[in-house]
Parts: C-alpha cells; structure tokens; sequence
C-alpha cells in the first residue's frame, strides 16, 4: 500500500505525516509513507485544500488532519 501526504510542509501537513506514522506503526500495516511537497502533483490530485491524504492514488482526505484512529480504517 502506498500512502501519500500531500501539502506544502505546514504544520498541518506535517502533523497528518506524523499522524500516518502513528497509524501505520500501530496497525503493523505494510505501507510506504511518501510526504509530497511538488505543487504540480498535488494540484494533480484534483483537492482544493491542503493537507491531502492519498492512498493507493485515491484521495481519502483533504484540508483536514485526521487523527491515527480515524486513519486506521482507511488501512483496511
């Protein structure tokens, strides 16, 4: 599974990365967490808001940080 954080480098954006982090450690999910800060792949993504969660190139999330509980269920 490929998880890509998407936003510029805020404080928002980073703490979604860390938030991912957190999910995936906890899960023992096996997923690659990619932080993205190229503004032509996220305006690719279609999302108007930053910070941008992707998983497996859909988007599951946008302009909203998402705790580790509510991460866990988009692991499968």
């Amino acid at each position: 599974m490929k998880i890509e954080v998407l936003g510029p480098g805020c404080s928002r954006c980073a703490a979604l990365h860390d938030n991912v982090l957190r999910a995936v450690r906890e899960t023992g999910a096996a997923c690659e967490v990619e932080k993205v800060s190229d503004m032509q792949r996220i305006a690719a993504t279609g999302a108007i808001a930053t910070p941008i969660l992707v998983i497996d190139g859909e988007v599951k999330s946008a302009g909203r940080v998402l705790s580790p509980d509510q991460i866990k269920p988009l692991l499968g």
